[in-house]
């Protein structure tokens, strides 16, 4: 038995989503693999050679697997598919756009989403917004599986797998790369912060979510906001947190003006240490806060400023 981890990365490094992918993989049992197909990605490949759990890395390096297209990305997984009985990636929006047309192919069940390995066959993953833990079976022969990575722990670094090339398959011609605009910000990556300040609805206006800035900045924090936020034009589409938006389990997720549907309870409920300030004493974020402050935001988010000195 042997499990294959497609690996998500710019070509120079791993995603943070890759590790957690793997950690999942060893749960699974056997040896596990890891492609990684890009175009001079060397240091990406060093990299996943270093995951603790990873016994071989596969290269396939090719021009046209250089903007991660799905179309050919999927064909390399399915070149070497015969090898696994276990094909995983993680839930992102890459992993996402490659497994279900493996899965098709395949002709077998992706299993979606898992955030636990009971067995080498059983999974669990969350439904109906993460209000029920569905036990998953798979009596496939190989189990396509992407990987809800707040769910799985980061696999350490001190490995030393082997490095092998692959014949990379040719350009499937089925699209190309257009462009791709990449929003930049000195704060973390959402997903991967340690510490998220999140604005809802109540903030009010845009020009609002900028009292939260200073709040973030002491505390090294990326930045989120609810759907309704979003909707409404306040902050960019990348900040949603939720169900529909970018699922994160930081140790501290602070929700300032969030109500707390349950459509963004989805998104974060997961995260280790949960603050929520509303005014409304009835509000659902307090369901999941394990500190909650009920009061004026534009009042209570100074003085929390002011008492981080």
């Amino acid at each position: 038995m042997t499990t294959l981890v497609i690996a998500e990365h710019d070509n120079v490094s791993l995603k943070g989503s890759t590790a957690h992918t793997v950690t999942a993989a060893v749960q699974c049992g056997g040896d596990v693999h890891v492609l990684v197909a890009g175009h001079q990605c060397g240091a990406a490949a060093q990299a996943a050679a270093q995951l603790v759990g990873v016994s071989k890395v596969l290269v396939a390096d090719a021009a046209h697997f250089a903007d991660g297209l799905a179309e050919n990305c999927a064909a390399q997984v399915l070149a070497i598919a015969s090898n696994y009985s276990h094909i995983l990636a993680p839930a992102t929006a890459y992993g996402k756009n490659i497994l279900p047309r493996v899965a098709a192919i395949l002709d077998v069940a992706q299993v979606s989403e898992i955030t636990k390995v009971i067995s080498a066959d059983t999974f669990e993953r969350p439904i109906y917004a993460g209000n029920a833990i569905s036990t998953v079976q798979s009596t496939d022969a190989v189990k396509v599986i992407t990987v809800r990575t707040t769910g799985f722990d980061s696999a350490a670094a001190g490995g030393s797998a082997v490095v092998e090339n692959i014949t990379a398959v040719a350009d499937s011609g089925q699209s190309s790369f257009v462009s791709r605009e990449v929003a930049k910000s000195d704060r973390p990556e959402l997903t991967a912060a340690k510490i998220i300040v999140s604005g809802g609805r109540g903030m009010g206006s845009g020009e609002n979510f900028k009292l939260l800035e200073p709040l973030a900045d002491k505390l090294g924090a990326a930045m989120g906001a609810s759907r309704a936020a979003v909707d409404a034009g306040y902050v960019p589409n990348d900040w949603q947190v939720g169900q529909t938006g970018k699922i994160v389990a930081p140790s501290l997720y602070i929700a300032v003006g969030i109500s707390g549907a349950i459509q963004h309870l989805a998104g974060m409920k997961d995260s280790k240490t949960i603050v929520a300030i509303n005014k409304d004493p009835e509000a659902p974020i307090f369901s999941v806060a394990d500190y909650g402050i009920v009061g004026d935001l534009f009042e209570i988010v100074p003085q929390l400023i002011a008492e981080l000195g």
